[in-house]
């Protein structure tokens, strides 16, 4: 079947079967999507890395469906059972649905009323009702009364014959296919209170009676209902219109009969039947297919929640750095003081300190005299503030500190404090700082993640980092495989300075791992920096493979080759030496000499191990060796004075830093201790399918504030600077359902952003 899910696979990303038969084979054979996406283009034909990752999970998931098609088959066959009709559909089945309810008359289960009126005998009664509705069912039904086996009289008959149909109707897969499409395309979700939950789900209050189609559901609201659900408040259904409407039937009853031929035509046994379809919906196949929908409509969000989470990541990371800038890092606290760490520019603590400027100490000329005298003793450049409680205050503080002390040149800036306590007290900084307080810990991270956000975070457990929705209601595996992925490209695509990188950035290199990683850091240690990438052979356990996978994603900025610095894979050094050859330089004379590289014929290059899209990345490479793909370091300007929720006031236009993007709109740091709402309605003057289109998580951008809830700490904000303040609205101003129209007056969308901060229930 192998060449089957490789034909399916190149369907779904519209590319050539080849392709996937070669990253197949390359996967298979343990190379990393990395270098796969790096150093194999000729190979795969230029698939990238995210058409790799969909590739991965497919071929994972297609493998699933063949090891349990093979399992069905087999199972069927042995139950002497298996027609060549029903093998063709098995082998046909391409979802795991589909092929579970080929299988589920034929799966094994528990004794049922079904199985039990059969060995009774009542089978055959059964059919004769349903081949025949001009037989009367009562007549037909007194042949078969048989005290022995169980059937005591006519009614007894009549119940088991039924059992055997309503069994046969739910496991029938055609109709059960059309009546899930049915649900599928006209149910709508309903969510109402659990009777005497209302104080304890006052934060769930939106839901109450809240009902919207399947279809339409976004992943935000799917997850706030699940959660309303789990936490005992909810009671949440996939409900057909008829059946809000209290509909005597249910279309659903009506293909159900048609399914099977059956009507009303007052024929003697057409009233039986019926009954039989009515109870076999309510009974069996509605509750089935309510889970079905329940458990799809939860994958979908989830889906989508995983997909926003590993963009917000992806953004994080690959934050701009500061760079190898001296930087005291400050982690804010009031009763327990500010922690100050200072670190060079390879991240290396020089010193530490706890200041306490605020209350209920209020030493701020002490402070301010501390962090002056490690600033000039060190030569600090940035400054880098926690964004937790206190920020704003400790940003003052710095403020003024670089007021009083111009001469020092400092420039301060807000850091996400997202995962350093998670950091601050696990084993990886016990390690690096066995003799260091926790707490100080803290402020060495806020430190290193202004100079390399990178290099910090990927230290952490990226759920730990929290730039999701809703990411504790999701399977923690899933989530955690996609995430680790995230991590994993960003970090090859930036690449590894194999002589200052921490073991927990090793680590994410392709090819390494958690040993491999500290194998390379003992060796460092041991023998001193690394001189070439050939030194990296010396390194214990790093075997030919390792090396291929691993060399070009570490670099070696100052060592004896000056191509170790770059992306080039030492594979590929023949063909640089090539160009050097026909150019008549040396390499000093090529490397970055951008007029002569782009007079080159990259095709003259090209040989039988290294094609057109290899040659190219060189050229490109040696013109800026070393480039790092993420964007230049620039802070972003709170406004003076505005520190807190009640010093905001609609109107107010400001700067502030996105932290979180979700499918609803954007949560921006504007420094009040809360993050505000810039719905997706107010992010652009054009239609936005997708928040990320606009803004990405650490993006610096400006502001309006709408509307301020400082009972509720949420504040609605506008991208959009033309809209209007709006009014003053009622509490408890009604719900509008469904995703707000950008066409809509400015007031209007004001409005919207009120109701979408509603939604966005509790912030993860």
């Amino acid at each position: 079947m192998t060449h089957a899910i490789e034909t399916r696979i190149a369907e779904e990303l519209h590319v050539h079967p080849g392709q996937i038969a070669a990253a197949v084979a390359l996967l298979d054979d343990g190379a990393t999507v990395p270098f796969v996406a790096r150093y194999r283009k000729e190979a795969t034909g230029g698939l990238d890395d995210s058409q790799l990752r969909l590739l991965e999970e497919r071929l994972g998931y297609l493998r699933e469906l063949e090891d349990r098609r093979a399992a069905v088959i087999a199972s069927i066959d042995e139950q002497g059972r298996l027609t060549p009709e029903l093998r063709a559909e098995l082998l046909a089945a391409d979802t795991k649905q589909r092929l579970e309810d080929l299988y589920l008359p034929y799966k094994p289960k528990r004794r049922t009323k079904a199985q039990i009126a059969r060995e009774a005998g009542l089978g055959p009664l059964a059919e004769k009702l349903l081949a025949d509705p001009m037989l009367a069912p009562e007549i037909e039904a007194a042949v078969f009364i048989n005290a022995d086996l169980g059937v005591p009289d006519v009614k007894a008959a009549l119940d088991g014959a039924r059992q055997i149909l309503m069994e046969q109707f739910a496991e029938d897969a055609a109709l059960i296919k059309r009546l899930r499409a049915h649900l599928r395309d006209n149910g709508r979700v309903v969510s109402r209170l659990i009777e005497g939950k209302e104080t304890e789900g006052q934060k769930f209050r939106d839901w109450f009676a809240f009902d919207e189609a399947w279809t339409a559901m976004p992943s935000h609201r799917a997850l706030a209902l699940f959660r309303g659900r789990n936490e005992g408040i909810l009671s949440v259904a996939v409900k057909l219109p008829e059946e809000l409407a209290e509909l005597p039937t249910s279309p659903c009853e009506s293909h159900i009969a048609a399914h099977f031929g059956l009507s009303d035509q007052g024929r003697p046994g057409d009233k039986w039947l019926l009954d039989t379809v009515r109870w076999a919906w309510k009974v069996k196949l509605s509750l089935h297919l309510e889970l079905d929908l329940m458990n799809a409509l939860f994958e979908r969000a989830e889906i989508e929640a995983i997909r926003v989470f590993a963009g917000n990541l992806k953004d994080l990371l690959l934050a701009a750095p500061a760079g190898p800038r001296v930087v005291i890092g400050l982690d804010p606290g009031i009763r327990t003081g500010v922690k100050v760490a200072v670190v060079d520019r390879t991240g290396k603590v020089l010193d530490t300190a706890v200041i306490y400027p605020h209350e209920p100490r209020n030493d701020w000329n002490g402070s301010l005299a501390t962090l002056a005298r490690l600033a000039g003793r060190h030569g600090a450049e940035l400054i880098s503030i926690g964004n937790g409680t206190a920020s704003r205050e400790t940003d003052k503080l710095a403020a003024e500190l670089m007021s009083q002390h111009p001469e020092l040149g400092l420039i301060k800036a807000t850091v996400s404090e997202a995962g350093a306590s998670v950091y601050s007290a696990s084993e990886l900084a016990a390690r690096e700082f066995p003799n260091m307080d926790v707490t100080l810990r803290g402020a060495v991270s806020i430190a290193r993640r202004l100079q390399d956000p990178l290099a910090e975070l990927v230290k952490i457990e990226p759920k730990a980092i929290g730039v999701g929705q809703y990411q504790h209601d999701l399977g923690q595996a899933k989530l955690g495989q996609a995430l680790e992925a995230v991590v994993e490209d960003c970090v090859n695509a930036v690449g590894v300075d194999v002589n200052t990188a921490s073991a927990a950035l090793l680590t994410r290199v392709s090819g390494l791992n958690t040993t491999l990683a500290n194998q390379i850091v003992a060796h460092r240690d041991a023998n001193g920096p690394f001189v070439n990438r050939e030194a990296l052979k010396q390194v214990s356990r790093l075997g030919p493979k390792t090396f291929e996978l691993a060399a070009g994603f570490l670099r070696v900025p100052a060592g004896d080759n000056p191509l170790d610095a770059s992306s080039v894979h030492p594979e590929a050094y023949p063909v640089v030496r090539r160009i050097l050859a026909d150019l008549k330089l040396d390499m000093k004379g090529v490397i970055g000499n951008a007029d002569v590289l782009k007079r080159l014929d990259a095709g003259k290059y090209v040989d039988d191990r290294f094609g057109l899209p290899t040659v190219r990345d060189i050229l490109k490479e040696l013109e800026k060796p070393g480039r790092d793909p993420r964007p230049a370091f620039r802070t972003a300007a709170f406004q003076d004075g505005v520190n807190d929720l009640k010093d905001l006031q609609p109107g107010m236009r400001l700067e502030g830093v996105v932290t979180n993007v979700t499918n609803f709109g954007a949560f921006v740091d504007i420094g009040v201790h809360q993050d505000g709402l810039v719905h997706i309605s107010a992010l652009s003057e054009k239609f936005v399918k997708d928040p990320r289109d606009v803004v990405k998580a650490g993006a610096i951008v400006k502001v309006k504030v709408l509307e301020v809830d400082v009972q509720r700490k949420r504040i609605a904000l506008t991208m959009r600077m033309q809209d209007e303040v709006p009014a003053a609205r009622p509490a408890a101003a009604p719900m509008p359902r469904g995703r707000h129209n950008p066409g809509k007056a400015p007031e209007a969308a004001a409005g919207a952003l009120a109701d979408a901060l509603k939604r966005a229930i509790t912030r993860n």
